[in-house]
This record gives C-alpha cells, structure tokens and sequence, in this order.
C-alpha cells in the first residue's frame, strides 16, 4: 500500500527565525504517522532545517539541483551538495521552473536522471495551463511531460519517484482543481506509468496533487483514491494550517 506523502514547498519564503518556529510547532503537533511528512525549504534554510528536524519523522527536501556534478553554473546547487546535508528528495520541474525560467522537459530529465543517480527522490511536478485545459489538451500536455521526464529510467529506478499532479491555472491563484478532476488526470498519470513499466510497478508509485490545497479542501481531496498526497504550498508556511492538511 502506498504511503501517503504531504509535501511543503515554502518555495521563497522563510528565514532563520521563522523557519526555527515553524518546525518547533510541526514538531509539537500531533502529527498523522501514517503519513509521511517532507519540508521542501530554499537552500538558505536547508542546514538550519536539516538540524531542527533531526530526532523528527520530518523528511528533507530541496525545491531544485543541477544536474551536472560540478562546474562553472554560478548560483546553481548539486545532488552532492543536497546529499551532504541529508536532502532525501528534490522538487524538479515545478511549473514556476517551467514558466519563469524557461525549463525545458529535456532539463527536467537530465535532473530527473542525476537524482536517482545520487540517491535522492525527484518529485516530478507536471501540469498544464488554464488555456490548455479549456482547449482540452490536459491529457495531451500531461502525457508528453510524463513520458520526457520519464525518458532513460529503468523500472528500478522509477519506483524511487513521486509525480506531482500541479495544474497551473491553480497554483497560487486560490482556485484548485475539483476532487473529481484531480483524481482523474492522476489516475490517467497512472495509466501512463503502467503503459511504461507494467501494473505492479505503477501501483507502487506515490503520484501527488498540488494547486491550492488548503484545510478546507484537504480531506476530499486526499480521500480520493488515485491520490496520494499533496505538494502543498502556502499553507505549509502556517504551521496549523499543515499540521490539518498532514492529519486529513
């Protein structure tokens, strides 16, 4: 059975105090242990992070990594870097990557590639815009993305990945996608997965929903059965508000 995952993306947001705060109240919460729970913080925060959650079920992540070793990539991070201070997993291919810094599938790829290289676990973000939802091209975009990022992983290596589901018409906006839209482009996702590498593995795959998931839409959202967990973004900067979305 997959074990669900809740994701915080504080994206660029957060300092040495607020951060300090943050995880002391996640840490003094109940939190669900069926659930696996995962701070995805800016690079700044990574050490400070890393330290305050030791002793917790907290886990690790980055919001992004080269994927070349080394080299002259001024203001980039490597998987090494990451692993040096215990980041089991990466966001890659998140949408304001795509849009906003013009990465292409075949980047994402390459980091998809250099982070199982490294023992770390992308979390592959995929999703389309308003304009390509209306023009009913969700399925299209959606399998084109999957499959480009997916280019060159082996079935042992893709069980080591979590898709994210995030439509970008709902990132950020406050709109969101309806449990029942959700729920079925990430049971199409899986599909994807088990035309590539066969039933059993795809059912291992933890594939995720992201887009303005807040408390108040959690629950239906993450009940649903394709569903595995969400990438969450604003609300994993207000601690109770996370601590909800985690105990769902």
């Amino acid at each position: 059975m997959r074990k669900p995952l809740i994701a915080g993306n504080w994206k660029m947001n957060g300092d040495m105090k607020t951060s300090y705060k943050l995880i002391t109240e996640l840490k003094e919460g109940i939190l669900n242990s069926d659930v696996e729970t995962l701070i995805c913080c800016p690079f700044t925060l990574i050490n400070e992070v890393s330290t305050l959650i030791k002793g917790s079920n907290i886990k690790l992540g980055a919001q992004n990594m080269h994927w070349e070793n080394k080299g002259a990539y001024t203001g980039e991070i490597s998987a090494d870097m990451l692993k040096e201070l215990d980041v089991e997993y990466v966001i890659l291919g998140h949408s304001e990557r795509r849009e906003i810094f013009l990465e292409t599938d075949s980047i994402v790829n390459k980091k998809v590639l250099k982070a199982l290289e490294k023992n770390i676990k992308p979390i592959l973000c995929v999703g389309e815009t308003l304009e390509e939802r209306e023009k009913k091209q969700t399925k299209d975009k959606i399998k084109e993305q999957v499959l480009r990022a997916l280019e060159n992983v082996d079935e042992n290596e893709i069980i080591n990945v979590v898709i994210a589901y995030e439509p970008i018409w709902a990132i950020g906006t406050g709109k969101t996608a309806t449990p029942v839209e959700a729920n079925e482009v990430v049971g199409f996702i899986r599909e994807i997965l088990e035309n590539k590498y066969g039933v059993d593995i795809s059912e291992e795959i933890r594939i995720l929903y992201g887009g303005s998931v807040k408390p108040e839409n959690a629950t239906e959202i993450l009940n649903k059965q394709d569903i595995d967990g969400a990438l969450v973004g604003g609300a994993s900067l207000k601690a109770n508000d996370f601590i909800s979305i985690i105990n769902f």
